[in-house]
């Protein structure tokens, strides 16, 4: 039997449904991220986007934003859960999700990205994961974001000396604020879709984000220094929301973990040969670039680890598992 409802039941009854409903019974699945379209988690959205829609065919629409259109990375979180954005890639602030997720925030803990596969492979799939889960998300893989680099409109930074009393915008991540701390700046958790204001105003000394992000975000036009500290080698993850995961088609959950697969491989190559691109191209726009003494730095970081075995549950043992990959 049809029902016909009118007025305010029916309106009760479609925003409930419209919660409530599994998006995965829909022709339409939304990728959205809230990095630049140009920068590599943009470019690596987009290509998931374009290669997940030519492997299913025309049974599905893949409709794709970037640039922040549909929210930032703590917005669309949340529209995953409420199954009203069916993929995005999350990074630094998946520490909020879960604590154990802050290894990726240890300084200069990942070495390499064949080291990040390893990772991955290892601990994201097998430990990460599930606490994703238990918090209504599903980690699909891990692509790359990069490694990070502080810029800053005052002076060149050659050890954690020079960061004293800087203004340094981060992501809301707990682990990069008091990395930041420890080594003297002033750090300022802040939406990526804000920064560029920030800088150009004054409001913000700096900031640090991988080179990708840097030029994706034309940060090259409103800071003077590059400094090449290469701190944190920050993952991004393909994410969806569980319940979204648990109801999609078993041949749509195959393509998905097919095309992300491929879409890994590509997103660190593609790192990897942006590193030595990029770094021409903001010495052109006028910047003045400066390797670092590393060694300071690793020195001077050794604090963010006893804090962070201290604080998570099992972090001494993620952080000696991650640090044996390597080899």
């Amino acid at each position: 039997m049809k029902h016909h409802l009118t007025g305010l039941s029916a309106g009760i009854l479609a925003c409930t449904t419209a919660l409530c409903a599994l998006p995965s019974v829909a022709d339409t699945y939304i990728v959205a991220v809230g990095a630049a379209s140009n920068s590599l988690q943009g470019r690596s959205a987009a290509k998931f986007a374009e290669d997940l829609a030519a492997r299913l065919g025309d049974a599905h629409k893949i409709e794709f934003y970037a640039d922040g259109q549909l929210g930032d990375e703590k917005e669309l979180m949340q529209k995953l859960r409420l199954g009203t954005v069916q993929f995005t890639l999350i990074s630094s602030i998946m520490t909020n999700v879960s604590p154990e997720f802050g290894l990726f925030e240890m300084p200069f803990l990942v070495k390499d990205r064949a080291h990040l596969r390893a990772i991955d492979e290892n601990i994201v799939r097998t430990e990460l994961g599930p606490k994703a889960a238990a918090a209504g998300l599903h980690v699909i893989s891990t692509w790359e974001n990069g490694f990070r680099q502080v810029t800053n409109s005052k002076k060149p930074v050659n050890a954690p000396a020079d960061l004293a009393g800087l203004k340094i915008r981060t992501p809301s991540s707990e682990w990069r604020v008091a990395m930041f701390k420890q080594w003297g700046a002033n750090p300022t958790p802040m939406a990526f879709s804000e920064v560029f204001v920030a800088l150009q105003t004054g409001t913000m000394d700096g900031q640090e984000n991988p080179l990708t992000n840097i030029v994706g975000a034309n940060f090259q036009e409103v800071q003077k220094y590059l400094s090449l500290t290469g701190h944190v080698y920050s993952p991004t993850y393909l994410t969806t929301g569980g319940r979204t995961w648990d109801g999609l088609p078993g041949d749509v959950k195959a393509a998905v973990d097919a095309v992300a697969a491929e879409v890994q491989g590509w997103s660190l190559a593609e790192g990897e040969n942006a590193d030595n691109q990029l770094i021409d191209r903001v010495r052109s726009a006028g910047m003045e670039i400066n390797e670092v003494d590393k060694d300071a730095f690793i020195a001077a970081s050794a604090p963010v680890y006893e804090a962070f075995a201290k604080q998570v549950p099992g972090g001494a043992e993620l952080v000696s598992k991650a640090q044996a990959l390597a080899e």
